[in-house]
């Protein structure tokens, strides 16, 4: 049985520990963030509707794939538009155990943040959660810059660098889940950014992939 197929059947607690090797504090955690998302579903829309009957596949797994790929000296990851929390609560989860990486989740939705606040404090995760925009420059300010930007289903890849930008440190690393499109929104963002760009096969989307995105710097524009 290859690698794909293993994580196609990641559908509960017991395959997510084998196939990511957790601890049994971690998956006790993200059992906790499945019951809360389920509860809260009923009153604000968190995730599809459809998708809820495979949260540990399509939001638990998707996100954690994310982690093998954050630098080992990574000290702060900044999660935009985290909406329930997927992929910055997951990889702060996954992350407690890991000894000085601060994760900051951002989102504007106050009723999406009172989620997150209240999965981490019945799971007993440190994460810090802000209710703003990304694009303030108060936020950024707030911030300032961090070694790892992640976001998933948000923008565009030329729209995330714009994003990412001003919160990434010289030295930071975007890392954003995309699809089936990932090739033309690369070729879309060359033309206003610079960066290097690695393409990584999802491991629970035959469609999608990874891109981790570094070097970003946006290009002179040339006035007409």
């Amino acid at each position: 049985m290859n690698q794909r197929r293993r994580f196609e059947r990641i559908d509960n607690p017991e395959s997510f520990q084998r196939a990511f090797g957790v601890s049994r504090e971690t998956i006790y955690r993200l059992s906790t963030y499945e019951s809360l998302l389920r509860q809260w579903q009923k009153a604000v829309n968190l995730v599809a509707p459809g998708t809820l009957s495979q949260v540990w596949h399509r939001h638990l797994a998707d996100s954690a794939q994310l982690a093998k790929l954050l630098p080992a000296e990574a000290k702060t990851l900044l999660d935009l538009g985290s909406g329930a929390g997927f992929p910055g609560l997951v990889l702060a989860m996954m992350s407690v155990e890991r000894d000085g990486l601060k994760v900051t989740l951002l989102e504007s939705d106050s009723r999406k943040t009172a989620f997150l606040r209240e999965v981490a404090r019945r799971a007993g995760v440190p994460v810090d959660i802000l209710t703003a925009r990304i694009e303030n420059p108060e936020t950024q300010r707030k911030v300032g810059q961090v070694d790892v930007v992640t976001a998933r289903a948000l923008a565009p890849l030329s729209r995330l660098l714009e994003l990412a930008a001003p919160y990434l440190s010289p030295s930071g690393v975007g890392v954003f889940l995309k699809g089936r499109e990932v090739h033309g929104e690369i070729d879309e963002a060359s033309i206003g950014w610079r960066f290097d760009v690695e393409l990584v096969p999802s491991m629970t989307d035959p469609h999608g992939r990874i891109v981790v995105v570094r070097n970003v710097t946006a290009k002179r524009r040339v006035e007409p």
